[in-house]
């Protein structure tokens, strides 16, 4: 594997495995993945919120099938933050639907196997054109698995906020007719997904940012008010670990902007 681009500030969060334990509840209130019972896993969790992603991945892949989802997880969080050459992301992206997807597979009631593979395939297909992934029959494949999640685990407050993005961009891709007719699609349901998110995870900035995203992908102008208080509101989070740290960022460079 070759090197990823290092997380500059790991040392603001110094995390072990006792330290990982105590917050689990916090860190993992979005996508609600149980304590997990291997050491080794547990260590992978520690790097992951340390923000060392590489490493995370690695061992997370050392676990076997009990390290899938952590390594999924490092490894979407940096292509999506953090590596700068797209066709590293987008391999990287479909590299870890094809993990998750096996791992949904040998445990189908595992709702992050099905998350991490919605997540990947989503955030590749923001990278080719969502319109094109459309074409390709993607956007049917992460909404299937999105609902998936919430059907196995209500309280996924990150499937909640991906299912509510993934309205928000078929309906600004192809019309409120079409995303209905063909996707099922709906502003109404977009936004109710958000504000669910939100009551389930109220300090999340990533729910803000991507509410906020939504508002103005679905209503324009009229609503930038709004989506600007919760991209200040994700900004003024105080961040836990090294994933929140990087959404806290994205708030504050779309403020700058």
């Amino acid at each position: 594997m070759a090197t990823w681009t290092a997380f500059n500030c790991n040392d603001a969060y110094p995390f072990d495995a006792k330290r990982v334990k105590k917050y689990w509840n916090q860190l993992h209130a979005g996508d609600q993945e149980p304590l997990p019972q291997d050491d080794r896993v547990l260590d992978a969790w520690a790097l992951f919120h340390r923000g060392e992603f590489q490493h995370a991945a690695e061992l997370g892949v050392q676990a076997g099938l009990a390290g899938i989802t952590v390594t999924s997880k490092a490894t979407c969080i940096y292509a999506n933050y953090l590596e700068p050459r797209e066709k590293v992301r987008l391999r990287l992206f479909l590299d870890t639907a094809d993990r998750a997807a096996a791992l949904a597979a040998s445990e189908p009631d595992n709702a992050n196997a099905f998350y991490w593979q919605a997540y990947a395939l989503g955030r590749y297909s923001q990278g080719i054109s969502v319109a094109k992934a459309l074409a390709q029959g993607v956007g049917g494949k992460v909404k299937t698995a999105l609902e998936k999640t919430i059907a196995l685990q209500p309280r996924h407050a990150d499937a909640h906020v991906a299912l509510g993005a993934f309205h928000a961009e078929v309906i600004d891709k192809v019309g409120a007719l079409i995303a209905n007719m063909t996707y099922g699609a709906k502003k109404e349901t977009s936004l109710n997904l958000f504000e669910k998110a939100l009551s389930l995870t109220p300090h999340s900035a990533i729910a803000r940012i991507e509410f906020a995203n939504a508002l103005v992908i679905l209503d324009g102008d009229r609503r930038m008010a709004e989506a600007t208080r919760y991209y200040e509101q994700a900004a003024a989070t105080c961040a836990l670990d090294a994933m929140e740290r990087l959404d806290m960022e994205v708030a504050l460079a779309e403020l700058a902007s």
